[in-house]
């Protein structure tokens, strides 16, 4: 069975930190291409950042450039998110994806709130 399981969501203050963590499990995890996405309330889901299947190559979306960092630990099946410099403009609920080909799987999602 195919699971995504997301973590380390939260509230947190603008300016503050989080990491989130996906681990992932029922499939080759070091074959796929991972990504995080987020989903605020009354807009579409976007593209936060993706990183390939050994991790050589990285991309974000032009508002978290130079603040969040996607990275991977193929061993223990794991893709996180560090997510620094935070905005009240990044609170939304992140997804955690992976993709092969037309294998296309989905987390539930962890919620990150940045207020004050």
């Amino acid at each position: 069975q195919v699971q995504l399981v997301e973590s380390g969501g939260g509230l947190v203050q603008p300016g503050g930190s989080l990491r989130l963590s996906c681990v992932a499990s029922g499939f080759p995890f070091s074959n796929y291409a991972m990504s995080w996405y987020r989903q605020a309330p009354g807009k579409e889901r976007e593209l936060v950042a993706r990183i390939t299947s050994t991790g050589a190559i990285t991309n974000y979306a032009d508002s978290v450039k130079g603040r969040f960092t996607i990275s991977r630990d193929n061993a223990k099946n794991t893709v996180y998110l560090q997510m620094n410099s935070l905005k009240p403009e990044d609170t939304a609920v992140y997804y955690c994806n992976g993709r092969l080909s037309f294998f296309n799987y989905w987390g539930q999602g962890t919620q990150v709130t940045v207020s004050s």
